[in-house]
């Protein structure tokens, strides 16, 4: 009962997206907070399982389809708040707050501070400071509007947070290059929150102090401010170098800014929310820069609960659930003095020493200290990206013992950075200006990133890698085969998220969501088992082609590989010319065209282009001319494939798994699949049927498995496994592959296809012959992980493209 009643008393607090796992403190701290229900508005779940209750999982980038996610969940659950603490859900919390009558900001107030362009456009109409601004669209609008504006000024996108694409131009012929740059790359692969609009504006440069302004405000009220002084930027790009708390500035110019800012949300209309508020304090007095509806990022947080005691988490929680709290009124001095610098990197290339403590000591009078980077990552400098690698905090008695102790902290913080290869296009084509070619650095060396963290890693840290898993999801009520496409890329997920992977699920039957995800996930390596794009298997080479064009290292085979084990009549060619024994054979394009007279019945008619034993059924054994004329024109006109002839091979049926790449072949044990128990109205094939209809588990009564084969001579084993390698390598495959091996009636192996990318779901061949080895499912993954990190280490970028064919 009393469990009841403390369940009744619990609200419930809707948060909106979990940001990436450097914002687990905020998580952390709403977990604290006693009688709060955390309910997340998250795209998936991830790292924040253990602080969440529920999870509302829908595409926060589709706002109508979240909106009505949440209010489905509301018909059952009362909702008393909503908040986020990410810039990209501005606009999607202040909708949210409005449908669901809860504390909050209006949308078209939210939409007016979230667009740079419309809060200049307010500033101007309601008599607050602003610099000239212009919407620029077009290279002629542009000429126009320098002719009104005092240089330098500076380019920034409408939406977005942090500060990138906000480019600074000396002169004219800067601001031309700049806006041309800006129109070839501004993406939302390097800023997610660009995701509500891409347009660029320009506005003249605001020369002043920088600072921030992290308010709280209720009903209307301002309840507390904090102000810090940010460190000049690193211009032209203004990476944010640090920062101070409380504001050297005289308590006059502070008044007058709060003041401002305070006009600002006034007539904006903000009523409640935890605010962090940017301006400069010019000769002219405040000027605003933007308005962020949110908390601040970083070290916003610490400053405020160490410098005054004043937790704005948890404020941010109270006002979102409409609880009052008074006005929190600051001492003179503050328990400490802070200021903290980021580390910000001053090259691109690969990180490849750090030199600093695990954990600074008391006397450090270090606040706070964070280094995302570990050896062997990628680092970008901007425009490739705007890419932090940390930063540190520290305390003093007063603003001049902070700075030295900080100074000191900085002392014992050491990393190189490697820039990347001289051989490498990248950074050293030779160009006009600064901006000339930034189209080119910007794509290639994001992806050069990706390439090179897995060149330069140690295998000890495959574990911390972020895997994608390509692969197709279909409903319940496709077929057989389209069940175990679904299934295999689920387990993978399982299975390496239990080991320890963060991983993200791609699907190709949702190519653009596909796209999404490799441009705004930083994934590292994708396991490839996606088989079809959009439902066709025909496309399947095009998965691994879309990996080679954003430079995602991938397992498993090239487009080339791919595409050519498709072509059945194409690897055959290739076998015959290799004198690789294979069953004799023709094909035909064409009802007209003959078909060689020295082939001996029966005879078998597959399909020239498809896989899984589509279009194979006992009716694909044929006797006699009428009914191999029969079965031709059924592949060509009701399948619309050319048709591949061959000799009927009625002995056993092997699979060679091979992984491995080059000349560091492993062949795993065999399997055999004897047909000695085949009523004799049935020929011994595997047709469609009987691997994936309702008769498998009678067809699985008529042969017999063998993993590894029993009684079988050591010479014709070795024979087997020489021909499947041969083919593995003439046909250039990579990581993992399987080669079907069947027996002629006098038991001479004859090669029938090579399996690249084969379905490796638990119960498959692969695994299972794996397992024969001492390898769990988890530990075969793994190893094909490794295989393929190992093949992108031991050769240069793109070497898997150049076809090895022998």
């Amino acid at each position: 009962m009393q469990k009841k009643v403390q369940e009744q008393q619990k609200k419930t607090l809707l948060i909106i997206n979990t940001g990436s796992l450097k914002k687990r403190f905020i998580l952390q701290k709403i977990a604290k907070i006693p009688n709060i229900k955390k309910v997340v508005v998250n795209t998936q779940k991830n790292w924040a399982e253990n602080y969440v209750d529920e999870w509302i999982l829908v595409d926060t980038t589709n706002h109508d389809a979240t909106i009505r996610a949440v209010n489905e969940y509301a018909k059952k659950n009362q909702i008393d708040g909503v908040v986020t603490f990410w810039e990209d859900d501005v606009l999607l919390t202040a909708k949210l707050s409005e449908a669901l009558k809860l504390p909050g900001i209006p949308w078209k107030v939210a939409s007016k501070a979230r667009n740079k362009f419309a809060f200049r456009e307010f500033c101007a109409k309601h008599g607050l400071p602003a610099p000239k601004y212009a919407l620029v669209r077009s290279e002629d609008e542009l000429k126009q509007v320098l002719q009104s504006m005092q240089l330098p000024v500076v380019f920034k996108p409408t939406f977005g947070s942090s500060s990138a694409f906000v480019i600074k131009a000396e002169d004219t012929e800067e601001a031309n290059e700049v806006y041309a740059f800006l129109r070839r790359n501004i993406n939302t692969q390097v800023e997610t929150a660009l995701s509500d609009g891409l347009e660029v504006m320009v506005e003249e440069y605001i020369d002043g102090d920088e600072v921030d302004i992290d308010m709280l405000v209720q009903h209307g009220k301002i309840k507390y401010w904090s102000m810090a002084d940010n460190y000049k930027t690193e211009e032209p790009y203004f990476m944010e170098t640090g920062m101070a708390v409380p504001s050297a500035l005289s308590e006059e110019d502070q008044q007058d800014l709060v003041n401002m800012a305070e006009s600002v949300l006034e007539h904006l209309g903000v009523m409640n929310g935890c605010i962090h508020f940017e301006a400069k304090y010019t000769s002219k007095g405040p000027v605003p820069i933007e308005v962020n509806l949110r908390m601040g990022g970083d070290e916003i947080y610490s400053f405020s609960r160490e410098a005054w005691k004043v937790d704005l988490i948890e404020y941010a929680v109270k006002i979102a659930l409409n609880e009052y709290f008074p006005r929190l009124d600051k001492p003179e001095e503050p328990h400490t003095y802070l200021c903290g610098t980021s580390f910000i990197p001053e090259v691109s290339g690969v990180i490849s020493s750090l030199d600093m403590p695990e954990k600074f000591s008391t006397k450090d009078n270090v606040d706070e200290f964070q280094f995302y980077k570990e050896v062997g990552d990628t680092v970008l400098t901007p425009p490739a990206e705007y890419e932090f690698l940390g930063w540190i905090t520290a305390r003093g008695e007063n603003p001049n013992d902070a700075r030295e102790n900080l100074d000191k902290a900085l002392e014992k913080v050491n990393y190189e950075i490697i820039p990347f290869s001289e051989v490498s296009a990248v950074g050293k084509t030779k160009r006009a200006h600064r901006f000339a070619v930034a189209q080119f650095d910007q794509r290639v060396m994001q992806g050069k990133a990706r390439i090179e963290k897995i060149r330069r890693m140690s295998m000890s840290k495959q574990r911390k890698l972020h895997i994608g898993i390509a692969c197709n999801t279909f409903s319940g009520k496709d077929g057989a085969v389209e069940a175990e496409l679904t299934s295999v890329g689920n387990n993978i997920q399982k299975v390496l998220e239990e080991r320890g992977y963060s991983t993200s699920f791609i699907d190709f039957n949702d190519l653009k969501g596909a796209s999404t995800l490799l441009q705004t996930q930083k994934i590292d390596l994708v396991f490839n088992v996606a088989e079809r794009i959009n439902g066709s298997s025909l496309l399947e080479p095009h998965v691994a082609s879309f990996f080679d064009a954003y430079q995602v290292p991938y397992t498993g085979s090239n487009p080339f590989t791919l595409s050519l084990a498709i072509d059945k009549i194409r690897v055959k060619k290739l076998l015959t010319y290799h004198q690789i024994p294979t069953a004799k054979w023709d094909y035909v394009f064409d009802l007209r065209d003959e078909v060689r007279e020295d082939l001996t019945f029966p005879l078998i008619v597959k399909p020239g282009t498809t896989d899984n034993s589509i279009g194979i059924t006992q009716d694909s054994v044929v006797r006699t001319p009428e009914e191999l004329k029969r079965q031709i024109r059924y592949v060509l006109q009701e399948l619309h494939s050319p048709a591949l002839i061959e000799e009927y091979l009625p002995g056993d049926e092997y699979d060679v798994s091979i992984i491995g790449n080059g000349e560091e072949l492993r062949v795993l044990p065999l399997s055999r699949t004897q047909f000695n128990k085949m009523p004799k109205d049935m020929w011994n094939i595997y047709s469609f049927e009987s691997k994936f209809g309702d008769n498998f588990a009678d067809f699985k009564k008529f042969i017999t498995e063998e993993r590894p084969p029993k009684g079988v001579s050591k010479k014709l084993l070795a024979l087997i496994t020489e021909m499947a390698m041969d083919t593995y390598s003439i046909l250039d495959c990579h990581d993992y592959g399987r080669v079907e091996v069947k027996l002629d009636e006098q038991g001479n192996p004859h090669v029938l296809e090579l399996n690249p990318n084969p379905s490796i779901n638990a119960p498959d061949c692969l695994p299972s012959v794996a397992k024969l080895t001492g390898m769990d499912y988890g530990d075969f993954l793994e190893e094909i992980i490794a295989l393929a990190i190992k093949r992108y280490q031991n050769s240069p970028p793109y070497y898997h493209l150049q076809p090895q064919l022998r």
